[in-house]
């Protein structure tokens, strides 16, 4: 996955079970935050940084979701706890995480990682970090994301 590149399409349940698709947000900017793992310290960090800089993120106008390989129920009771409010959508074979250069090098998880998406359904920002143990700052993608537009 390179940036300039065309986004493979994707359609992925979320945590209430709803399909969403990435074709259905053409002409807008979409966020992919892939993680390893619902109910993990360095995850719930993330989703739980991303939830307390959410006006940031909606300010840029973005539909920002996070993707991991966790059923959809997982990702249910996850949101709930924590009061997430972004969609977690459920990749429980791997297909997309690995279409979007996020495979982990722990059996049947996403590495993490952020990919932005432009308006014309290019790549715009992809950035794996290095070791899941570190979590994408949000000040790193808010700036991505801006830069986009």
């Amino acid at each position: 996955m390179k940036v300039g590149e065309i986004a493979p399409e994707l359609t992925l349940k979320d945590g209430e079970g709803q399909e969403w698709a990435l074709s259905n947000y053409k002409g807008h900017t979409v966020v992919l935050l892939f993680y390893p793992g619902d109910n993990t310290p360095v995850c719930t960090a993330q989703l739980c940084s991303v939830r307390d800089h959410w006006s940031e993120y909606q300010a840029t106008g973005a539909e920002v979701v996070g993707i991991s390989t966790d059923t959809v129920e997982s990702h249910a009771g996850f949101a709930e706890k924590n009061q997430l409010p972004l969609r977690l959508l459920s990749d429980p074979d791997g297909e997309v995480s690995a279409k979007y250069g996020m495979k982990s090098w722990l059996p049947g998880r996403s590495a993490r990682g952020v990919v932005v998406i432009d308006k014309e359904g290019k790549i715009a920002y992809h950035k794996v970090q290095p070791l899941s143990l570190f979590r994408p700052k949000d000040d790193e993608v808010l700036e991505a994301i801006r830069n986009t537009a």
